[in-house]
């Protein structure tokens, strides 16, 4: 955690502490203004969260949000290849030819990105208000006020947060539907009778599962992350997490083939907001006369690829506004 100043004002606060917060923090880092960006999680990742747990006696990492990563756009391809000489990501080929994954865990890269900034992590912005020119933004014990916000969640979060301050940005984050997924991570004390480290789906109750540990950077006890399909995911969406586990790893075994086997470990996460519809437009949207946007993978496309674009995109918004104000 890096803090650089106890007051809190700022010129530029970002809300969302994710790919898409912390692409556009990047990228308006450079145009000398101070910038804080709030994050209600207790460390990086967002959707590229990784998660520990002790199996065995041994210390494991789970990438139990996103698996892996595509570039294809050039402004993407070349923070890739910045991260690879940095050493926090390297290519998959498992997942494909163009996939890459965080080392030595997916959040790797956010995790990167953000100790370049002033991030607070473990602070959840509860109210955004217009005070005259400036913003306010409550966090239950303390406050925080700037002359631009940028907001950087799921879009379901947005449409709330945004409902009073910015009404329109609001609707349009509201106008967004997203598919839940849940995901279970399992360690093993022997290697699974599967051949292949991945294994996808477009039917069934199973959607994706990954051989964690084949990922580059990993090592350890065998272990495997299943994500349940969305139809799926709905069908279980209330079930306490322990049942979930169960239930999806009944399914795991199924689909593959492999006889069950009994894990050491096993636990579930629910993403409520996995995978949005995205909306059609240019990524991002900046309303200069209130100084506030909105930014996020729903905006541009559902990928890791997407918000890194998409909080690029913001921060081009706010930078182009503000030379066509001083011309």
């Amino acid at each position: 955690m890096r803090w650089r100043g106890m007051d809190g004002h700022c010129d530029i606060l970002i809300i969302g502490g994710g790919m898409a917060g912390l692409s556009a923090a990047t990228a308006l880092a450079t145009a000398g203004q101070r910038i804080i960006v709030l994050d209600k999680g207790r460390g990086p990742g967002g959707r590229m969260a990784a998660r520990r747990a002790e199996i065995g006696g041994e210390q494991v990492g789970f990438d139990h949000g996103a698996q892996y990563f595509t570039a294809r756009d050039p402004a993407f391809r070349e923070a890739v290849a910045a991260w690879e000489a940095a050493g926090v990501a390297a290519p998959w080929p498992a997942a494909g030819k163009d996939a890459w994954v965080g080392t030595p865990g997916m959040n790797a890269c956010v995790k990167a990105m953000a100790e370049a900034l002033d991030v607070r992590w473990g602070v959840r912005a509860e109210r955004v208000e217009r005070n005259g020119a400036i913003w306010r933004i409550a966090t239950g014990d303390q406050s925080f006020t700037a002359v631009t916000v940028l907001v950087a969640v799921p879009a379901e979060q947005a449409a709330v947060l945004l409902a009073e301050p910015a009404p329109e940005l609001a609707a349009l984050a509201a106008s967004v539907t997203s598919a839940p997924c849940w995901a279970v991570m399992a360690g093993f004390n022997a290697g699974l009778p599967i051949a292949a480290d991945t294994y996808r789906s477009e039917t069934g109750p199973v959607s994706w599962a990954a051989r964690n540990s084949a990922k580059p950077g990993r090592s350890g006890v065998e272990t495997w992350v299943i994500h349940a399909s969305p139809a799926r995911s709905r069908e279980l969406i209330d079930l306490p997490k322990e049942d979930v586990a169960q239930i999806l790893l009944a399914d795991f075994f199924a689909v593959t083939g492999a006889a069950p086997a009994a894990p050491q470990h096993c636990d579930a996460h629910r993403w409520l907001y996995a995978l949005p519809q995205a909306l059609s437009g240019d990524g991002a949207r900046f309303d200069a006369g209130l100084r506030i946007g909105i930014a996020g993978d729903y905006l541009h496309s559902p990928r890791v690829e997407g918000a890194w674009l998409s909080g690029r995109a913001l921060a081009q918004a706010m930078l182009q506004e503000r030379v066509a104000s001083t011309s």
